[in-house]
């Protein structure tokens, strides 16, 4: 059983983050806040916590669709395919912020989903708790919803009512306080253009 871990949202308790960071580490399974919605995640570098979140989620381990959270931009380039220059400044503007950018991944990334994983959705939320968890866990952290459906929309702003649904199945969920109803905007980098796929939370004015 899995337990709940109040963490305050403007300055974070480092021991207790510390505490996370090595639950995943070991292939633990945590629900965090974000700058928008509450979310599953796992460190990207264990196998063993991406698989048991797919799992969780009863997806394939190959086709699962993860974004994956950066503490900031220094690390993009271990992760993604070379970009331009106009691309680096779009997501200069846009983060941190409630955005995931689709971008082209790194062989690197393609070879641990066993060559299924072409692309990579990008995300530094405007949250401490998660980009500082992401700096101790020495990853990128993997997330997803952490509803079991997929279609369900409703995000619970409540994490102790998380808690009551995800005790039996996660570590850990950080109580970081109230996030929103509403998720991040999908904006697709892959083609000529940039190509908004959801508009979420993140103003599309970062685009002009």
């Amino acid at each position: 059983m899995g337990f709940l871990a109040r963490i305050h949202p403007e300055n974070p308790q480092q021991k207790q983050l510390e505490s996370i960071a090595k639950i995943l580490q070991d292939g633990g399974v945590a629900i965090i806040p974000t700058d928008t919605v509450y979310a599953m995640a796992c460190s990207s570098a264990s196998v063993k916590g991406l698989d048991k979140m797919t799992k969780i989620k009863g997806r394939d381990f190959g086709n699962a669709k993860f974004s994956f959270v950066f503490e900031d931009l220094s690390q993009l380039s271990a992760y993604t395919k070379q970009f331009d220059t106009a691309t680096y400044k779009l997501l200069k503007r846009a983060l941190p912020g409630p955005y995931t950018f689709i971008m082209e991944s790194s062989n690197s990334l393609s070879k641990l989903f066993k060559n299924k994983k072409k692309t990579i959705g990008i995300r530094v939320p405007h949250n401490k708790i998660t980009r500082q968890l992401a700096q101790l866990v020495g990853a990128p952290l993997a997330v997803t919803s952490f509803h079991i459906d997929d279609d369900i929309l409703e995000y619970s702003t409540n994490a102790e009512l998380i808690f009551e649904e995800m005790k039996d199945l996660v570590d850990v969920v950080i109580d970081g306080g109230v996030c929103t109803l509403t998720p991040s905007t999908i904006i697709d980098l892959t083609g000529n253009s940039p190509e908004v796929i959801r508009e979420g939370l993140g103003s599309l004015d970062v685009l002009n």
